[in-house]
């Protein structure tokens, strides 16, 4: 039967099912093998032949078709993973089944009354399952039986995995393989690298969609402030229950992690086959960030290592996340660090062949998949910081958040790319391994300068601080802890990256910012913490930085004098443009950008007040106090929580509020409003100026000033080389307080991040979707999606029925950077509330 007679009997199918009143016979089989017998479609033509209103209507007019309709289509899925598709008929009619569904199942979930549907048994099911289905009294939910069809079905020999068969005749039982024999590709826990067949990628491709349409569920239920709420098909999948759990997550991630889109190594021509496998990768790396969201991301305990193969009860009870917590060989993590590494880095490296290589396009999930590697599994967290290797992924974030600080439609990558800096920066490794010299040079619109990793990151952050959109304020406070945590660990900071921090403190000091909001002056607390970690621990080598203090050092003067009697403070805050800038960009001098660079591209007319809303600023950082606990931890300790508490001996933990419940209600009605619901006063800018920590820099200033003035008066010296060359040699050993305790602010997850990681997660997921656009035109409630049509933001509804015609422009906006956005309605408030609980800081002595 040629290809559009297929269409038109499909498409006939379809009317029939839409017009006919009565409910249809599920014995019936003429009828209903009319959708997926005798058809060879794609399942772009399934998407185009069933329009969302049909299915709307036969949902509202004819349930009992719709529901025949979709339990037909499993149980053709559960025959054919129980007799292995021998016949390329059977296989076909897998595939139609597989389309259908995945048309289907959001108009299912969209519907409050139907969510529960397929978590019903359907009288009869016997008929479609083992012989213990045949009582219906213990018959499994639908639902039940679609996954464990689908899982079996993702192992079937010749149809998604290359077949053991020792001879054509020979059949092989499906109900007895041992999956883990058939595992996809060589990598974590499997050796054999199975033969190339782009078919089985193709038809594995089209199965994880479905299980992907399955999982988002969770797409139509709004947030909830319940975080323990489960996905259940996410919590089925994952079980025991699925015998072919640990075969699928090895080959989920080894697929992944495995994959290289310039081929180098592959004996294959990459031309012809990458394409499937780029498909079959990304739905891969969906699916994998999907089912290891276990417990909305609260934090747990890691079990203890052991082999992968011992299913022991231990760990949580989703067994993706117990697998992955349970990678313990440092093979497996080199394996796997090696591959995101070569992903996240594909994109960079564009711009020498231009348009030899694929460039894919699915960072942003890899990104959430290296997150949740470093969250579940602590020793592949201090792999990764053991050697240069993590060096490897923090230029292709520095690279992303550069590029994207100024499309406001990308506000979450920028989240997601500063979460990961922060949790790595909460370990002493990395600020060791910042000191590595930055030689790679990727194309990036920032200063050219000579120097170490350490100097790019503070480049980059400087970058996004001063000519970022202004949405990135709350990130600020995260991009200066990263730089705190770092700061004692680095020996030698550039000129450039000097200034840039001295910039920020030029900027961030001035009177009118830090009267402005009522947390503002945290961020001066964060950069001399930074200033005074370096002085009291790397002097020796950073004499750039002792320079730029003592050029500076009025900044530090003007702090210490800051007026703080009412009439000043009001002078200050009338001086206030109506609309300033963040950052007064008029003192920080760019010099020539990196070779091959181009300027980050802001959002597209219309995006300016969309995207993720009410983002977590801060997540909890539990602050451990490292160095002499009987030390008194004074202002230079508790620069963001502006408390004074000793340490004693004993090494007790003290408990200090980031910031209070109020607090976190002020800020955020400051920011999201230009009305002033709060007013500084003298007794408030008192309360942390007098805990200021500028007496290690003051001491600096008092002893190295008149020094240097010496200098250039008795050798007339213009020339800041030779004052460079006296600062390098000189020393402040017994002249500054005594050196402060190191305190490391630690990254550590709660509700209200979590929140953000599944609404993020989601969101990425359905905006790379678009070919077919899987959830485009439903009614999705977890956010909002707004479509940008001739330059103006049209939301996207469950009543827009003009899905076919916008589908082609909203496929190409989603293609970049996606252009389309979204908002989180129903978020903000849980948000709100959540972030009142962020940023508690608990000191602990070591």
């Amino acid at each position: 039967m040629g290809s559009t007679d297929s269409k038109l009997n499909f498409r006939k199918a379809v009317i029939q099912l839409t017009t006919k009143t009565q409910p249809v016979e599920a014995t019936d089989d003429a009828f209903w093998d009319q959708f997926w017998a005798d058809t060879t479609t794609t399942v772009q033509d399934v998407f185009a032949l069933v329009p969302a209103a049909e299915i709307r209507a036969v949902r509202e007019e004819s349930p009992s078709n719709l529901a025949t309709l979709c339990y037909k289509a499993v149980e053709k899925l559960v025959q054919g993973a129980e007799s292995g598709c021998p016949t390329e008929r059977e296989k076909q009619v897998i595939l139609n089944c597989t389309r259908i569904l995945s048309r289907i199942l959001p108009y299912i979930f969209e519907d409050q009354d139907w969510r529960g549907f397929f978590w019903s048994t359907v009288p009869g099911a016997g008929r479609a399952g083992t012989d213990e289905l045949d009582d219906d009294d213990g018959a499994r939910p639908l639902a039940e039986s679609l996954l464990l069809a689908i899982a079996d079905l993702l192992f079937c020999p010749d149809f998604t995995v290359h077949s053991h068969r020792r001879s054509p005749d020979s059949v092989e039982n499906m109900q007895s393989i041992d999956s883990c024999e058939y595992i996809w590709e060589a990598g974590v826990g499997f050796a054999q690298s199975p033969p190339l067949n782009y078919i089985h990628d193709l038809n594995r491709t089209e199965l994880l969609r479905l299980l992907l349409t399955c999982f988002s569920e969770a797409m139509y239920l709004p947030s909830s402030s319940d975080n323990n709420v489960l996905n259940p098909w996410v919590t089925f999948f994952c079980s025991a229950e699925n015998r072919h759990a640990l075969p699928l997550f090895t080959s989920l991630l080894n697929v992944v992690c495995a994959y290289d889109p310039v081929g180098y190594g592959i004996p294959y021509n990459h031309l012809l086959f990458s394409d499937y496998r780029e498909q079959l990768v990304e739905q891969a790396v969906q699916i994998l960030i999907v089912t290891l969201e276990h417990d909305g991301g609260l934090p747990h305990q890691t079990p203890s290592p052991s082999s992968m193969e011992e299913q022991e009860s231990a760990g949580p009870e989703n067994l993706f996340v117990n697998y992955l917590s349970r990678i313990h060989r440092e093979e497996d993590y080199d394996f796997v660090l090696k591959g995101l590494a070569r992903l996240l880095t594909n994109p960079l490296t564009q711009t020498y062949l231009p348009n030899s290589t694929k460039k894919i396009q699915f960072h942003q999930e890899l990104l959430v998949l290296f997150w949740k590697l470093c969250d579940f599994n602590k020793k592949f967290l201090f792999f990764v910081l053991k050697s240069s290797d993590v060096l490897d992924i923090l230029v292709p974030i520095l690279f992303y958040l550069n590029d994207a600080r100024a499309d406001q439609s990308r506000v979450g990558l920028m989240h997601i790319g500063v979460f990961i800096l922060l949790l790595l920066s909460g370990e002493r490794n990395f600020g060791v391994r910042l000191n590595k010299p930055y030689s790679v040079h990727v194309p990036m619109d920032i200063p050219v300068f000579t120097g170490t990793h350490a100097d790019l990151l503070i480049v980059v952050f400087h970058k996004i601080i001063t000519t970022g959109h202004q949405r990135l304020q709350p990130l600020f406070d995260c991009l200066l802890t990263i730089v705190v945590n770092v700061s004692p660990y680095l020996k030698s900071l550039s000129m450039v990256a000097a200034n840039k921090l001295l910039h920020l403190l030029e900027a961030f000091s001035t009177s009118w910012f830090l009267f402005s909001v009522a947390q503002n002056h945290h961020l001066v607390f964060f950069l001399l913490e930074a200033f005074n970690n370096i002085i009291q621990y790397q002097f020796d080598g950073n004499c750039n930085l002792v320079y730029a203090i003592i050029r500076k050092r009025n900044v530090f003067h003007q702090l210490a004098n800051l007026p703080s009697d009412p009439a000043s403070i009001q002078k200050a805050l009338q001086r206030k443009r109506k609309s300033p800038d963040v950052i007064s960009r008029t003192s920080s001098q760019e010099t020539v950008s990196m070779e091959g660079s181009h300027p980050a591209v802001p959002a597209e007319p219309g995006t300016l007040k969309t995207s993720l809303v009410a983002i977590p600023e801060d997540g909890t950082m539990v602050s451990v106090s490292k160095g002499d606990p009987t030390h008194t931890a004074h202002s230079d300790q508790t620069a963001v929580a502006g408390t004074s508490d000793t340490e004693s001996n004993s090494g007790r933990e003290n408990e200090d509020v980031f910031y209070t419940e109020s607090e976190m209600e002020r800020r955020r009605l400051s920011s999201a409003s230009s009305t002033s619901f709060w007013a500084p006063t003298q007794e408030w800018v008192h309360s942390w100026k007098c805990k200021l920590p500028l007496q290690t820099i003051m001491r600096l200033l008092q002893v190295l000033v008149p020094q240097v003035e010496k200098i250039c008066i008795d050798k007339g010296l213009t020339d800041e080389s030779e004052i460079l060359k006296f600062l390098q040699h000189g020393t402040l050993v017994g002249l500054l307080p005594v050196p402060h305790p190191i305190l490391i602010r630690k990254y550590q997850a709660n509700a209200g991040t979590a929140m953000w990681f599944r609404t993020y997660m989601w969101g990425v997921v359905y905006l790379r979707n678009v070919d077919p656009p899987i959830w485009y035109d439903t009614d999705v409630r977890l956010f909002e999606i707004q479509r940008m049509c001739n330059g103006h933001n049209v939301k996207s509804t469950a009543a827009d029925q003009s899905a076919a015609q916008d589908q082609d422009v909203y496929a190409d906006d989603a293609r970049q950077e996606p252009s389309t956005t979204m908002v989180g309605p129903l978020y903000r408030l849980h948000m709100a509330n959540a972030r009142s609980h962020t940023g508690s800081l608990r000191r602990t002595g070591q």
